[in-house]
């Protein structure tokens, strides 16, 4: 099989435990694209952090991020966003503030947070940022209903962090059964994000790929977290990290090392070496220009 994709999550896969990229993942990242490999980045993180990372590995990658609800064709290349109406956000906020949990509404240029568990400290830092090119603002305020019944946000992506597994689950089901208009993706344990109807990583990757001319059979998908689990049955060949949890692993076809010991550099050496560049195929007849 000729893999013409490498799909890659940024968190447990990319990036180690200290929030770095080690110097073999980013030369791994590099040979893969210099054999005309599509690169893609599969994030819940928001589209500026994601193209920061694809500049840090000079790739000119497929951007999925807010979990399939702002993807990019290339970097700095935006083809498509979806977002949760302000209407929807301001009462899906409300009810929210019935639990205690941190709620942080993602746009594209900045979030805004409620202060539960926010360090003074941190607060005080980005209360007063501004946006900039280069600058992801985070703000937070002390209630979040009055600050955007004033100022509405319409945003691509709602985190929202519980200190219990019992307000998570009847939180979901309660907003699962009042909207039509959101989907709700359990990320970790005491996390979800909601995301406009329809949006999924999964959902953003076939867009792109269509329109570039890939089939779902030519991606390997390299991925760690729960939310990656449809994207890992799908792609042509599904890899788990080692630190991905057994859920995981169990829907995957092959499970390389941890993101502490390079699993994705590991995943490049064991198998996009015995590929011929595309170029090469595609002069050779091997495969569809």
């Amino acid at each position: 099989m000729v893999y013409r994709l490498l799909a890659v999550n940024i968190d447990g896969t990319l990036v180690q435990d200290n929030g770095r990229i080690h110097k073999l993942t980013k030369e791994a990242i590099r040979y893969v694209q210099n054999k005309g490999i599509y690169i893609g980045l599969i994030s819940s993180r928001h589209y500026h952090s994601v193209k920061k990372i694809a500049k840090s590995l000079k790739a000119d990658s497929i951007i999925i991020s807010h979990q399939g609800a702002f993807t990019a064709s290339q970097v700095d290349k935006p083809v498509f966003v979806k977002r949760i109406n302000e209407e929807i956000t301001f009462d899906l906020v409300r009810f929210l503030e019935s639990f205690y949990c941190q709620i942080r509404l993602v746009h594209d240029d900045f979030s805004i947070s409620n202060k539960v568990k926010s360090p003074d400290s941190l607060i005080g830092k980005t209360i007063w940022q501004r946006t900039s090119r280069n600058f992801y603002a985070q703000y937070f305020v002390d209630s979040l209903s009055d600050h955007i019944e004033k100022d509405p946000v319409s945003p691509p992506k709602i985190e929202v962090n519980f200190d219990n597994t019992s307000d998570l689950l009847d939180a979901k089901k309660a907003m699962e059964g009042m909207y039509d208009e959101v989907d709700i993706i359990l990320t970790e344990n005491l996390k979800f994000d909601i995301v406009p109807r329809g949006v999924s990583k999964l959902n953003g990757l076939i867009n792109i790929c269509e329109k570039i001319g890939i089939q779902m059979n030519e991606i390997v998908m390299i991925g760690s977290g729960v939310d990656d689990i449809p994207l890992i049955k799908k792609a042509g060949l599904g890899v788990a990290m080692g630190n991905a949890p057994d859920e995981v692993k169990r829907q995957a076809d092959w499970v390389t090392r941890s993101n502490q010991d390079h699993g994705v550099s590991y995943v490049v050496k064991e198998l996009f070496r015995r590929q011929q560049p595309i170029r090469f195929l595609q002069k050779m007849n091997m495969i569809d220009k």
